[in-house]
């Protein structure tokens, strides 16, 4: 059976037909989402992710990363210090999804305004 991990991975030939499920497979999990909002200002480090986001466990939210940067959304920089000194940083592509993130700021933000939030 495949994972989510095993879809996220996929080479572009063996994507869903469908762009918008393309979409999803790639950025459709919650903490996806949230790692690219948090990144769309600028480089961050592991530890500065990991409190920005809240309560995603550094397990997944490593596994998140590393899928992101295997799908070329994302770059990892390891600075060879003690203690290690990792930053993320999104890529064009990444960034090319910012028009999506602020669609998806502007729908929330209607949405809680029309349910009186």
């Amino acid at each position: 059976m495949e994972t989510k991990k095993d879809i996220a991975l996929k080479p572009s030939k063996e994507l869903p037909a469908c762009p918008v499920e393309t979409t999803l497979t790639l950025i459709g999990d919650k903490w996806k989402v949230l790692i690219l909002r948090d990144l769309m200002p600028g480089t961050k480090r592991f530890g500065e992710l990991k409190k920005s986001i809240g309560s995603v466990s550094q397990k997944v939210l490593t596994a998140q990363l590393r899928q992101m940067e295997a799908s070329g959304l994302l770059t990892r920089k390891v600075f060879p210090e003690v203690p290690p000194h990792v930053e993320y940083t999104l890529t064009d592509l990444g960034y090319s999804l910012k028009p999506i993130m602020d669609a998806m700021w502007d729908w929330g933000e209607s949405y809680k305004k029309s349910v009186g939030l």
